[in-house]
């Protein structure tokens, strides 16, 4: 779990959907019991003590509490697996531990000037990938005509990386669309701005969900790497 400040008070920490049970039972004994409302996407929990945690919902939205209890109950009627709500949470709270801890498959596409990388995952498993690196120049100090024939060779190998990073998107992506739930973004913003008006992918894009990921070059590590990020639940907490 890791915590930064927030943006108008508090901070935010990151917990994995498989300890979100436990994270909120022991912010209900931390600051007394707990009240929790539903709002557009994101859960509220109010203790006792005045402290609150704002539980941003990941691919959202939330099926109501009703909807998500009686799917746990009827897929497991006797032992509950790994990260499912205890008995005692509020009812939005045991639906928000049940929607996290789904196993979806998410489409991610992590994209800089240098490399790309594009991989489905079925849950934490990386199911499909590929990923790849074409050379581009950094910015040249010099002056004069040397500098405007150095910037074009760098704007010419910019489109050819980020081509190759949508072509890869596509070869990869597109094909698995009625299986993709989401696709999740990463890297450059401005890369996967240029990526993004690639008109093959606009289906594609159509799915994009959760927070951009920023990550270092994309490199198979980093790609694998990504479902501790997008499946993470975001929590503003505000203590009293």
């Amino acid at each position: 779990m890791t915590g930064r400040p927030a943006a108008g008070g508090g901070r935010w920490v990151s917990v994995t959907p498989e300890r979100l049970a436990g994270w909120i039972a022991r912010f209900a004994a931390r600051h007394g019991p707990i009240e929790a409302v539903t709002l557009p996407d994101v859960v509220r929990l109010d203790a006792a003590d005045g402290a609150v945690a704002e539980c941003h919902v990941p691919f959202p939205p939330l099926r109501p509490p009703s909807a998500t209890l009686s799917a746990q109950s009827s897929a497991a009627p006797s032992v509950a697996p790994p990260g499912l709500a205890p008995p005692g949470l509020p009812a939005p709270a045991a639906a928000l531990v049940a929607h996290a801890c789904r196993e979806r498959t998410v489409g991610v596409l992590l994209a800089r000037l240098g490399g790309h990388a594009a991989g489905v995952f079925t849950g934490t498993r990386l199911v499909a990938a590929k990923a790849g690196s074409r050379q581009v120049h950094g910015r040249s100090a010099a002056g004069g005509w040397s500098q405007q024939r150095f910037a074009r060779r760098r704007d010419k190998q910019s489109a050819e990386a980020l081509r190759a990073a949508a072509d890869v998107a596509f070869r990869l992506l597109t094909p698995r669309l009625a299986d993709l739930e989401a696709l999740v973004l990463g890297g450059d913003r401005r890369a996967i701005d240029e990526i993004r008006e690639d008109r093959r992918l606009a289906p594609l894009f159509a799915l994009e969900a959760g927070p951009f990921l920023t990550v270092p070059d994309p490199r198979p590590a980093v790609l694998e790497g990504a479902p501790d990020l997008f499946r993470a639940v975001r929590i503003r907490l505000l203590d009293p």
